[in-house]
């Protein structure tokens, strides 16, 4: 069942996503060469005991830190470590959450380590950053799930892979619904399978973490030993982006952008809600 908020919860909701937004420009700040990633951990940390928040990350199926650090080929749930130490020229995916008053945030970004960055690194994260908002650019009433689905891959297939060749969409990971709970009923998908159907209807109240995830090389990933850390099974690297978005009657609201999504949705024509919080 997927939940329905009302406008109350969804008000709820945005307060989390900030706190969210807090934590991603503490850690972009303090991902810079020489920094594990137990150290944006422990910045994360710190913010979320800055806002009176909890993490929905921490123990989330005996996950044992805060955020998620996911470097270069490794494409999801990475592990904060004390032995992985960012280098110049790495790109790190950063994925977390909180909960405010029993609701929550989620939402992931991907930066770039240093400088010297090849350029297909740079576009890999563009095209996945921008398939995101095509996809949040989707939820409009009336719509229906695989229409997300449909505008996140259609974007990416659209785009031209320097070198030649398809960006791998990942296959076994997407995005998810949200609410009183991290991870809720619709799983979406970032490409469209035909099996699935059309999903539920887009009506106001629903909620949405958006999430893709594309590679330079394969759709397919492998989980290593320790059950967590997501890697492409032929070590091409990947990016991830994320936003965690309310439907609302006057449209989509981004509960983890500061400005609540409203900059780049007006980039494809959407107007975002008002801010319940402004």
């Amino acid at each position: 069942m997927v939940q329905i908020k009302s406008p109350e919860q969804i008000a709820k909701m945005r307060a989390a996503g900030l706190v969210v937004a807090a934590i991603h420009a503490a850690t972009r700040e303090a991902a810079v060469p020489g920094a594990s990633t137990k150290d944006l951990d422990e910045v994360a940390r710190k913010v979320l005991a800055e806002h009176g928040a909890k993490s929905n990350f921490l123990g989330y199926g005996g996950f044992p830190a805060t955020i998620c650090t996911s470097v270069n080929d490794v494409v999801v749930h990475g592990i904060p470590s004390d032995e992985v130490v960012l280098k110049d020229g790495d790109i790190i995916s950063i994925d977390c959450g909180a909960i405010v008053d029993g609701w929550h945030g989620d939402a992931a970004y991907t930066a770039f380590v240093g400088s010297g960055h090849a350029p297909e690194l740079i576009e890999l994260s563009r095209v996945t950053e921008e398939s995101m908002w095509a996809g949040i650019a989707a939820m409009k009433l009336g719509n229906r799930l695989v229409d997300v689905s449909r505008a996140i891959e259609t974007y990416i297939r659209r785009q031209p892979k320097p070198g030649g060749g398809r960006y791998g969409i990942i296959e076994d990971y997407g995005g998810h619904g949200i609410g009183t709970e991290m991870h809720m009923d619709p799983h979406l998908l970032n490409y469209v399978d035909r099996k699935r159907g059309k999903g539920p209807k887009l009506v106001p109240g629903f909620c949405l973490a958006i999430e893709p995830m594309v590679s330079l090389g394969t759709p397919r990933t492998e989980v290593l030993s320790d059950d967590w850390t997501v890697i492409t099974t032929d070590g091409t690297w990947s990016s991830h982006w994320e936003h965690s978005v309310a439907l609302t009657e006057q449209g989509p609201l981004v509960l983890t952008a500061v400005d609540g999504g409203r900059a780049k949705l007006a980039e494809h024509g959407v107007e975002a809600a008002a801010d319940p919080l402004a």
